[in-house]
């Protein structure tokens, strides 16, 4: 399997009393796939939306590959819904859970892919234990639960330790990703970019979505040479 770069707006950032529609955007903007942060109040202090929200997204947007980031502290819990509601990716945080092997393999009989997500505290070497029931790592580049933080560069050493020893692996960043920040990410080996703010309020987000895989896609042809 070649990598390849994969560009996702979060989309917490945009107006959500106008989803679809600024959805719809960002995908005609050439967005790659939607990244929607479920928020639990527990797991993390904000509270966002669930899976009617995502089904009602889903009614509207057909085609379009839905993750989930679940900052839930009962992940397990909300599987079939999520399932049930249309989402193409289910990626949650590892930190609270008891048997993560058991939650990737729900994740997997719902049909869905397996996302393990790592916040900034917790060491690599906690989510390699899983990796090979993995579609994708998430690498948090701040602390979940709030937008706008300041993007942390010493999770880069992570996202390199992964790219290095599992060259095939899709790895996620998510936090503070603009394109002031995108070099180092993509160096270290990222190549799923969440991006909120970064893409959401530019003035022209096909334009940005268009660099900031550029450089994704350039950081992938020289390590895998």
């Amino acid at each position: 399997m070649s990598l390849q770069a994969k560009i996702g707006p979060s989309i917490l950032n945009a107006d959500l009393s106008q989803l679809a529609d600024e959805s719809q955007k960002l995908l005609d903007n050439g967005a790659d796939y939607l990244h929607l942060d479920v928020m639990d109040g527990h797991f993390v202090p904000n509270l966002t939306f669930g899976h009617p929200i995502v089904k009602c997204l889903r009614n509207k947007i057909k085609e379009a590959f839905f993750e989930t980031h679940m900052m839930v502290s009962n992940p397990e819990q909300w599987i079939s819904d999520m399932a049930d509601a249309g989402v193409d990716q289910y990626t949650f945080h590892i930190e609270p859970v008891d048997d993560v092997s058991a939650v990737c393999r729900k994740v997997r009989e719902a049909g869905m892919k397996v996302g393990l997500a790592i916040k900034p505290k917790t060491a690599v070497d906690v989510v390699e234990k899983y990796i090979e029931m993995a579609d994708l790592v998430l690498i948090m580049t701040v602390e979940p639960g709030f937008g706008g933080q300041k993007f942390m560069e010493d999770m880069m050493p992570k996202v390199k330790h992964l790219r290095d020893n599992y060259p095939t692996l899709n790895i996620e960043v998510d936090g503070g990703v603009a394109l002031n920040t995108i070099d180092c990410c993509a160096k270290a080996g990222a190549n799923w970019i969440v991006s909120g703010t970064g893409v959401i309020k530019a003035d022209d987000q096909g334009a940005v979505i268009k660099q900031l895989r550029g450089s994704v896609t350039s950081a992938i042809a020289e390590y895998s040479k």
